[in-house]
């Protein structure tokens, strides 16, 4: 054969080669789509995943974490509660196994998972639920979430049961069941004038996926990044991601400026304004993530003569753009709000006549109501100008908010006078005195919503969030039997009538909610949170994100 390979020409030879490494080439892609073709990609353990958070970490402890994103998130990927939020903002058993409620709906008995353990290898128990709700309630330790737990009793029933009794039912109270579980055989150490200042604050212990591993700080002592391991024996399945590293900086600013330095492999709840500059880095992933909070102008119908007409409302809630006012606010990246629900909420209303943009219809209302356009354009009826105070803190986002609806309403006839106060002005000057005509704020509720505190006549006056001092007796029933509710279907039959209550009211110009947006480099995969109450939930599933991936055959 060499021989023969030898007596020919030099053509002969190329020819010969080329078919071969052609023959060559066809055999591996023939190989190689068979093997793509009978297995498919997942996830591997291992690798590293950097983001970065603004902020800086102080209580990583879930009874304190709540004034704190970054002292939230941490708890988040560190703690593990009784239930959890799933990736559409529906509470899941956690820790938990199963759940009994008494006919009168005030006692819950919760049976949790056995084999729960610690990042130290101890059991997680009923005791250290328990204790976990004392030390909330414990004045001393100054927990936000006291308040949710003053009126309800915790007894440990065996290893694995507790029960909590409320003193009236509350179709929320399970939300309450998702803070993190504290290990008592260390918490219990801790005197109670020495809680804020344990170690145990910065280097927590939990059942959670994520298990402490370091800190490293600058010269001045602030945290740089903080360090998390894989905890392989967490009981929901050890996590994909073996280190998982967050990166703190001082503003949006610098957060992005480390992105674009490739210091950080993702980060999340950027502004608009940030996105912006997001196309210097290659690759970049921008997920949208729906939450329930929105922002409103909330009409004072005491404090404004012409607020008080009916017909003015309607006008400005149809009246106004808000498609207009998302697109350039925040770049088309909200849902429109028409009222206290969300469209992505489960009770939300759709079949009820929720209002659209229709600029014509507001002017003939106006029109047929009998307010005319003075030579400044402005309209007026009866010695009343349509001319409206607009308080609003002093944000940039709701300051351009107000630029919008100024001009928007303009085209209605009506003047829009706007006052910027700073978030401390707000509070004494407008929200405690409720000496406002209209007010451009935000509501954060949650996804499963209780509209009791911003709705019910009783929440209208200093310290209460009714915003629009809304004071109605048929309102107010239906909204204190809803939230005693535990059946789902009656709550939202309810919710529905509050709804055609509202409308029929109009107290309010929902504008928007805006979408929570998280950034990444293409490098992580498995995020798949949709819906959301808080940022530190976007940590929900964080067990199950991966940065590797192997092939395996198919079944």
């Amino acid at each position: 054969m060499r021989n023969v390979f030898r007596a020919l020409g030099f053509w002969e030879k190329t020819l010969i080669v080329v078919l071969l490494l052609i023959a060559g080439g066809m055999f591996v892609y023939w190989v190689s789509a068979l093997y793509t073709a009978n297995t498919q990609e997942t996830p591997e353990y291992g690798g590293r995943y950097r983001e970065g958070i603004v902020g800086q970490p102080r209580y990583i402890n879930p009874i304190l974490s709540q004034t704190s994103d970054a002292d939230a998130d941490l708890v988040q990927l560190v703690f593990a509660g009784l239930y959890k939020y799933n990736i559409e903002g529906k509470l899941d058993f956690h820790v938990a196994e199963s759940l009994a409620v008494s006919e009168d709906g005030k006692t819950y008995t919760v049976k949790l998972k056995e084999g729960v353990l610690f990042h130290d290898g101890i059991e997680v128990t009923a005791d250290d639920v328990a204790f976990t709700v004392q030390v909330i309630q414990n004045p001393t330790n100054k927990s936000p979430l006291r308040q949710n737990w003053q009126t309800v009793d915790v007894r440990v029933v065996d290893k694995y049961t507790v029960l909590f009794e409320l003193r009236k039912p509350y179709f929320g109270f399970l939300e309450n069941l998702t803070v993190g579980i504290l290990p008592k055989h260390l918490w219990s150490e801790i005197s109670p004038d020495r809680f804020l200042l344990a170690d145990y604050n910065l280097a927590p212990i939990g059942c959670g996926p994520y298990r402490y591993e370091g800190i490293t700080k600058d010269s001045n002592g602030d945290i740089l990044e903080y360090e998390l391991r894989a905890f392989e024996k967490f009981f929901g399945g050890a996590p994909y991601i073996s280190q998982f590293v967050l990166h703190f900086y001082s503003d949006e600013e610098s957060l992005i400026d480390g992105y674009l330095r490739k210091e950080i492999s993702g980060m999340q709840g950027i502004s608009d304004e940030g996105v912006s500059r997001l196309s210097e880095r290659k690759r970049t992933i921008i997920r949208e993530i729906k939450t329930p909070r929105s922002f409103a102008v909330f009409f004072n119908q005491t404090g404004s003569i012409a607020l008080a007409f009916d017909e003015v409302r309607e006008a400005l809630n149809r009246g106004t753009n808000r498609k207009a006012i998302i697109d350039d606010l925040l770049g088309g990246r909200g849902t429109e709000a028409t009222g206290p629900f969300l469209p992505f909420m489960e009770e939300y209303a759709a079949d009820l006549a929720w209002p659209t943009y229709d600029q014509e219809y507001a002017n003939r209302l106006l029109d047929e109501k009998g307010w005319t356009r003075n030579g400044e354009g402005i309209r007026e009826k009866n010695g009343v100008t349509l001319t409206i105070e607009l308080v609003i803190p002093d944000w940039p986002e709701l300051v351009k908010t107000s630029e919008l609806l100024k001009a928007q309403w303009q085209s209605l006839g009506i003047t829009a006078e706007v006052t910027v106060m700073s978030p401390g002005d707000l509070q004494r000057n407008a929200l405690q005195t409720r000496e406002y005509q209209a007010l451009l704020y935000g509501e954060q509720p949650m996804l499963d919503q209780d509209p009791y505190s911003f709705w019910h006549s009783s929440q209208k006056r200093e310290s209460g969030l009714n915003l629009a001092l809304f004071d109605n007796t048929n309102a107010d029933e239906v909204l204190t039997a809803a939230r005693e509710t535990l059946d789902r279907e009656k709550r939202r039959s309810l919710y529905r009538d509050f709804q055609t209550i509202y409308l029929a009211e109009m107290p309010a110009l929902f504008l928007f909610s805006p979408s929570y947006l998280s950034v990444s480099d293409g490098s992580v995969f498995g995020m798949s949170t949709e819906k959301m109450n808080a940022s530190s939930e976007r940590f929900g599933d964080a067990s199950r994100w991966y940065v590797k991936t192997k092939r395996i055959w198919k079944k």
